[in-house]
């Protein structure tokens, strides 16, 4: 869904926060800056379903927003069950945010195992809306409840809103020809029609998604479009809900253009698409599906107007080496994995280096070891990219900051693979892969041209004056080997893992041309042209808080709140993790202390320590969940004043 921002100067912002008026309806509406809403239900109950309906009106009517699904790694976990929760946290504000929000203002459950999971991160005071017909003494007793929480005082710290979901629901759709389960269904629908009249949140998109989504069952489309318009209708009527809230659009934060809400994902694969048309280069994907990297493979099937293949191979090691074979054919190749399929490509990625063709390899990073944490987030796979090979095989590797940054960061490695015949490692994660924000459409005249020239005839004159085509004479400004494409006439060369001689590219066991082989190729990356890490600095501040990746979001989020607490701190922020910004060693010795957060152990802070022996301190988090704002921002406090 998109919509049309405005210059920030030709829009006044006039929100008035704690404002609080009453319409002819009667009930008062209270203006707020920001809200933080959580949907959460059994993985059957369709919270995500509900969750992006809700995202993709908000960001229809122009709100920032960020949001945080988190669902169970099961396909159809135990009903009923404290693991088999799914919840969608969304965060909507009228200004620049940058995280899902730590703490939600709104919690929707769904039954007593989503109270029950979700309760330890609600506020005092937060609004809490469940489904009272669910908490019967057989649910409450599977998740441990010895009393029901809704009557035993242990909420009344809390705005508790109790409403027979599922009743009114059946009660809605009573003359539609449904079973009761059909129609129980549609509470998801009914919830969401409760919230977007608490919000003010448009109905015209979801309806219209409705009946495409069931178009093939219209007394299915118009239930739900019924339930939805009867959730509406609640909150319009009921005593139990005497406020409604507006948060403006964000008409300041975003730069002129047209947006639309777009997950991490979602950009990456329309990066790729689009990294193929700027490269005038069919798109080939060899692919395994895998949590959470599977829905880049979904959404490039659907591009076969662009020149997309995809191949979905019968294992991990099978769509890397199709994908290696695609880019000594002439194509943009691709492979998408996690983590554990990281590991079972690793022998064709140093084929691939030694090769020297150019090859992304997308790594949605995940909790691990081994299958660990599939649906949730982690970091833990930079050394894996940067070293998880045998012998001497450097790998450049790039890692977007957002959701939406998901975009430019495959374009730029699209440019780093092509430039310097090379695979890439792109490391998103979990967290970037499922969130979402608002994304700015480029246009065409911003986009790179990546288009490369492919070896067309002889490249080297031997002693005896004859021409030849050597696969190995490198570019002197990128060190780069030509790109030769299969059957072009004079062309014919040698491929394969053994050792090259240097221009010929034979077969090499010389112990000097293998020393000078490895020392180019580390000299190939090295050499990648990135630019100068920027440094945020406006106090003069003696700390550094370095990042990379994911955690850019909290991390901002928390160096904001420090300096509003007076506070002085200074932040940088990693793209290209190998090579590293020429001047990043200069950026680092200039501050007294370095402070690198990771959803890891620390891999990043070995890697700096290493390379330049500064004091690095690490503040770590792997419990599958990004960082929260403010406990970061209590940790960089701490190493301020330490």
């Amino acid at each position: 869904m998109t919509s049309q921002v405005s210059s920030p100067a030709e829009q006044a912002d006039t929100t008035v926060v704690g404002e609080q008026r009453t319409p002819a309806g009667g009930k008062d509406v209270r203006r707020l800056d920001r809200v933080i809403i959580r949907f959460a239900g059994d993985s059957g109950d369709g919270m995500q379903l509900t969750g992006d309906r809700f995202t993709s009106e908000t960001a229809s009517f122009g709100n920032d927003l960020s949001t945080l699904p988190n669902f169970p790694a099961e396909i159809r976990a135990p009903a009923g069950t404290l693991p088999g929760v799914s919840s969608f946290q969304l965060h909507f504000a009228d200004h620049d945010i940058l995280t899902p929000g730590d703490a939600p203002n709104v919690l929707v459950a769904m039954n007593p195992a989503a109270l029950k999971a979700n309760i330890g991160d609600m506020p005092r005071g937060a609004e809490i809306i469940v489904n009272t017909d669910e908490f019967t003494k057989r649910a409450m007793q599977k998740v441990g409840y010895e009393s029901n929480p809704l009557e035993d005082g242990s909420l009344d710290g809390y705005s508790l809103h109790p409403v027979p979901l599922t009743t009114l629901t059946v009660q809605a759709l009573k003359d539609f020809d449904l079973t009761r389960k059909e129609a129980e269904r549609s509470k998801n629908m009914f919830a969401l029609g409760l919230l977007s009249w608490m919000y003010h949140r448009p109905t015209e998109g979801t309806e219209k998604f409705l009946r495409s989504k069931f178009a093939k069952r219209p007394q299915l489309a118009e239930a739900n479009i019924t339930a939805y318009r009867a959730g509406w209708n609640f909150g319009e009527t009921t005593e139990d809900f005497a406020v409604s809230y507006e948060v403006a659009p964000a008409a300041k934060a975003f730069p002129p253009g047209v947006y639309r809400n777009i997950s991490g994902n979602l950009a990456l694969a329309y990066g790729l698409v689009t990294a193929s048309r700027q490269a005038d280069l069919p798109l080939f994907l060899g692919s395994y599906p895998i949590t959470p990297a599977s829905d880049i493979l979904h959404e490039l099937s659907k591009h076969k107007n662009f020149g997309v293949r995809t191949f979905q191979a019968e294992d991990e090691i099978a769509g890397i080496g199709a994908a290696l074979g695609a880019a000594f054919g002439g194509s943009l190749a691709v492979t998408t994995t996690s983590g554990p399929g990281v590991a079972l490509k690793s022998e064709t990625i140093g084929l691939a280096v030694s090769l020297e063709l150019p090859l992304l390899i997308v790594d949605i990073q995940r909790g691990g070891p081994s299958t660990g944490l599939p649906t949730k987030t982690e970091q833990a796979d930079l050394l894996q990219a940067m070293y998880g090979r045998n012998g001497e095989a450097p790998v450049p590797v790039v890692a977007p900051q957002t959701p939406a940054d998901c975009f430019d960061a495959a374009l730029e490695a699209a440019r780093i693979a092509l430039t310097y015949r090379t695979p890439v490692f792109l490391l998103s994660d979990g967290y970037l892969a499922n969130g979402s924000e608002p994304w700015r459409i480029p246009e065409v005249d911003e986009l790179p041209d990546l288009r490369v020239r492919f070896a067309q005839g002889p490249n080297h004159t031997l002693e005896d004056g004859t021409e030849v085509f050597w696969p190995y004479k490198r570019d002197e400004a990128t060190l780069a080997r030509p790109w030769a494409i299969p059957g072009t006439p004079g062309l014919e060369h040698r491929i394969g893992g053994i050792e090259k001689q240097d221009g010929t590219g034979n077969i090499s066991y010389d112990p000097a041309n293998h020393d000078f082989m490895v020392r180019t190729r580390q000299a190939k990356v090295d050499g990648i042209d990135v630019p100068d890490v920027e440094v945020d600095d406006p106090q003069q501040a003696r700390t550094l808080v370095l990042g990379w990746g994911s955690t850019y979001g909290p991390i901002t989020a928390a160096v904001r709140r420090l300096r509003r607490a007076g506070e002085s701190i200074a932040q940088a922020h990693l793209r290209h993790l190998n090579p590293f910004p020429h001047n990043l060693g200069e950026v680092l010795r200039a501050y007294d202390k370095v402070v690198i957060p990771e959803m890891n152990l620390g891999q990043l802070a070995t890697l700096v320590r290493a390379k330049y022996l500064v004091d690095a301190r690490s503040h770590t988090q792997v419990n599958g969940m990004p960082f929260k704002a403010e406990k970061l921002a209590a940790a960089l406090k701490e190493a301020i004043h330490d």
